[in-house]
């Protein structure tokens, strides 16, 4: 695989620096979730510290994992990321599942689920965008004004990514500095100006009622951790984009530790922020789920409908622009060891950008918009989501051994404890939700073994 690894930079332009690295991995990871998830996980927990609990061990195990994912980086600063990784650690059937499963879910169930987000909340200024207000209607199939906006956003940031890396990056920058300082604002407002008396001595006078310390509080956390991990994942795309960052093997660790630190900061300091404007009771029981409405109306009052869904919007449409930038990368990549259509494999010779590909992901997004069954299948694929990240931070120890030869000038901080401390917690997860979500599980199992005939088969026709 030497020689396709090779290949995999040539026609690409060096155009992102350690800001755009960092702006790719924040905005990729703050979407709509830290806005919703922690109702239900509230409603798991039924426990204030825990909820806080089940944020800080999500920001941890996200941590050691991108300072992990830094060495391979490094290491091998190539287009397609994890892809490569696993590919170099495991062989090529272990990195066609991954790609497989990104491309058939992953990626682009998030960019059609993110993209349905954002024309929700449009809703809230122009009703006009509504999922029961229908432009067609051919027997069962519908095609709701809602989702030919979603549609239409995956469609212009697809078309401004075709123009280049650094058309793409503006706008990850913008949005990202933009989302972020709002996110940041309502922390800010939460903690200092519009504190609810009777929701802080609601919730941390008896801040770690239902904690009772033993093996069942970590189960609760465990199982809980799915949709924080959910909010908290896609911090790994950067390293899709290695091949078109100026000092990748300086610049990427550093983007992954920083962007995942202030993220995971930011979600810390908005479940405090939630938990000092609303009684515990409010944030379990929130309309819908929209835990960030319900805390913006402490503070202000009937128009926090309108202020949240445009921060929300903001958020969203950054969200994409970053899954939209990276995810073709792999696609290319994988194009290029022939385990994918080999016309992926081109790029446009003006603006250097795999056109093709970005194209193919753009249409398959479009269609899970349109199936509307991107949200069942996101929830199948966590477990898969999980098992990938303990594969690749496995071939960590792998690579050690088999290529001590490798460049590596960075080297991942806390080895081996560290690395292998996160392969232990995410399988104890693993195992949680096999236990206590099977109906989560299973089926994304499946989806994932399902590529291999087609692995087989694209080998062949190779």
């Amino acid at each position: 695989m030497a020689r396709a690894t090779e290949q995999i930079d040539t026609g690409l332009v060096k155009g992102l620096g350690l800001f755009d690295a960092t702006t790719i991995v924040i905005g990729s990871m703050i979407g709509s979730g830290i806005f919703i998830v922690s109702a239900d996980i509230a409603r798991q927990v039924n426990s204030p510290g825990l909820l806080i609990m089940t944020w800080v061990a999500t920001a941890v195990l996200t941590l050691i994992a991108a300072v992990s994912y830094g060495e391979l980086a490094a290491a091998m600063p190539r287009a397609g990321g994890q892809y490569v990784y696993l590919r170099e650690a495991f062989g090529p059937l272990l990195a066609f599942l991954y790609g497989w499963t990104l491309f058939l879910v992953i990626q682009t169930g998030t960019i059609a689920a993110v993209a349905v987000a954002f024309a929700k909340f449009t809703g809230v200024f122009f009703p006009w965008f509504s999922g029961t207000n229908y432009l067609l209607q051919v027997g069962g199939f519908t095609v709701s004004t809602q989702q030919a906006l979603a549609i239409a956003v995956i469609a212009l940031l697809t078309w401004i990514n075709t123009r280049g890396i650094r058309a793409g990056a503006v706008v990850q920058n913008i949005f990202t500095v933009a989302k972020t300082g709002a996110l940041a604002g309502l922390v800010g407002l939460g903690f200092f100006a519009a504190r609810n008396s009777e929701a802080v001595a609601a919730n941390f006078t008896d801040f770690w009622r239902g904690a009772d310390w033993s093996f069942t509080s970590v189960q609760l956390v465990g199982v809980a951790m799915v949709g924080a991990l959910f909010a908290s994942d896609a911090w790994n795309n950067v390293t899709f984009t290695a091949g078109e960052v100026r000092n990748p093997r300086r610049d990427i660790p550093w983007a992954l530790g920083l962007g995942v630190a202030i993220v995971s900061a930011l979600y810390i300091a908005s479940n405090f922020a939630y938990l000092r404007l609303l009684p515990f009771e409010a944030i379990q029981n929130a309309p819908e789920d929209r835990v960030g409405t319900a805390a913006a109306a402490q503070v202000f009052g009937d128009v926090s409908a309108q202020i949240m869904a445009a921060a929300i919007m903001v958020s969203t449409f950054g969200c994409i622009n970053g899954l939209v930038l990276a995810g073709a990368r792999v696609y290319y990549a994988m194009a290029l060891d022939r385990l994918f259509f080999r016309s992926v494999a081109q790029l446009d010779p003006r603006t250097h950008a795999p056109v093709r590909s970005l194209l193919v992901q753009g249409v398959w997004a479009s269609l899970l918009t349109l199936s509307g069954t991107y949200s069942d299948l996101l929830d199948y694929v966590i477990f898969a989501v999980l098992l990938f990240y303990v594969l690749t931070i496995s071939g960590l120890f792998v690579l050690r051994v088999r290529r001590p030869d490798l460049p590596r000038p960075y080297r991942a901080f806390g080895y081996p404890v560290l690395p292998a401390l996160y392969i232990a917690a995410a399988l104890l997860i693993e195992v949680l939700l096999l236990i206590y979500k099977p109906r989560y599980t299973w089926p994304g199992l499946i989806i994932v073994l399902a590529g291999v005939p087609v692995y087989v088969a694209w080998r062949r026709r190779a």
